[in-house]
């Protein structure tokens, strides 16, 4: 069965589903959902934790063995599910409708997913779960870029903060659509703020006055071509724990920009056309010196890097995330390295 996200809280407080999957493309918004389902199942006893990782050549027996088999250390167990392709394949499918059909005793299944195409969700193992009354279906929406005002407002207001206009339209252009960097930036805000209501001024102040490595000024520093301060932010960024997932959202979407760019730029687009539609404002001349600096096909190669480190912080690839991003934000500056990989 379907459930809005926001009747989640009610529903996990009647009583605990066999099966949920939680569908979503943003990292935040999937992590809250699961993280009240586990809170929950904590609240319930449930108290054995297994995790498995769906990737290629994952063996489904894992999950029937998982199924069939009894708590070794506990007499509740919650099982989480984590296929980042949404697509189970034929034998995954299979094995999941088992699953529906016979749900394992004192066990709860979280089932996580991104967000599903109208393709996806007519397949028979989505339909089998989302009409199921054993499953509770999550699929949470995406907030675009004119509904995060909106949406930063309210969690400003959970937090006991209200903000002018201006001083919110700051904080989505230093965010421009990252809900997790949104709520780092509120509570950010928070424990260095003297009041409870925020204006423009006061924001641009803790901003200023917080040393606190910046993921956006790392990319901005790369992007005028400083090096050696991009690679400073980024170790300090490491060293403070932000994990790559955080940094390569805003670096790769700044590469991709730019690829886009570059593209139009040889193609006879005028450079000030080209860059006519960036925002904010401000970081023109950054995009400009940018696109001066490498080709277009350096920009291809840059977003490839990019892809890859994407599947070694996933796992899926051999090397090291932090070692390949270190080499990115090295080339993005302008250094340069041996071994870009070819198209």
């Amino acid at each position: 069965m379907r459930i809005y996200p926001e009747k989640l809280p009610a529903q996990l407080k009647q009583a605990l589903q066999p099966i949920y999957v939680v569908s979503s493309d943003d990292p935040l918004l999937a992590q809250e959902a699961s993280d009240a389902i586990r809170s929950a199942c904590r609240q319930a006893d449930y108290s054995e934790r297994q995790v498995f990782h769906v990737e290629r050549g994952f063996d489904w027996n894992i999950i029937r063995e998982a199924n069939a088999s009894l708590s070794l250390f506990a007499e509740k167990r919650l099982l989480e599910l984590r296929i980042n392709s949404g697509k189970p394949g034929d034998q995954g499918s299979a094995v999941l409708l088992e699953y529906l059909a016979r749900p394992a005793e004192d066990t709860v299944l979280i089932i996580n997913v991104p967000r599903l195409d109208s393709s996806t969700l007519k397949t028979k193992w989505v339909k089998a779960l989302m009409d199921s009354p054993l499953c509770a279906f999550i699929q949470l929406p995406t907030i675009s870029i004119e509904q995060l005002p909106q949406w930063i407002n309210q969690r400003l207001a959970q937090q006991g903060l209200s903000a002018d206009p201006d001083a919110i339209d700051l904080i989505v252009a230093r965010t421009e659509g990252n809900l997790l960097a949104a709520v780092q930036e509120i509570e950010k805000l928070k424990l260095i703020s003297s009041s409870t209501h925020l204006d423009l001024d006061s924001i641009q102040a803790s901003i200023a006055d917080s040393a606190r490595y910046d993921v956006f000024g790392l990319v901005d520093a790369a992007l005028s071509g400083d090096a050696e301060r991009s690679l400073r932010v980024l170790a300090g960024l490491r060293s403070e724990g932000v994990e790559i997932p955080i940094i390569l959202w805003a670096v790769a979407r700044d590469i991709r920009q730019l690829a886009t760019l570059a593209q139009q730029v040889s193609a006879g687009v005028p450079m000030d056309r080209a860059l006519s539609k960036i925002w904010p404002a401000p970081r023109k001349p950054l995009f400009s010196k940018a696109l001066k600096r490498l080709s277009g096909q350096q920009w291809q190669l840059l977003l490839k890097e990019a892809q890859l480190i994407d599947e070694q912080s996933k796992g899926q690839a051999i090397g090291s995330p932090w070692l390949g991003m270190t080499s990115l934000i090295a080339r993005m500056a302008g250094v340069r390295l041996p071994t870009l990989p070819s198209l």
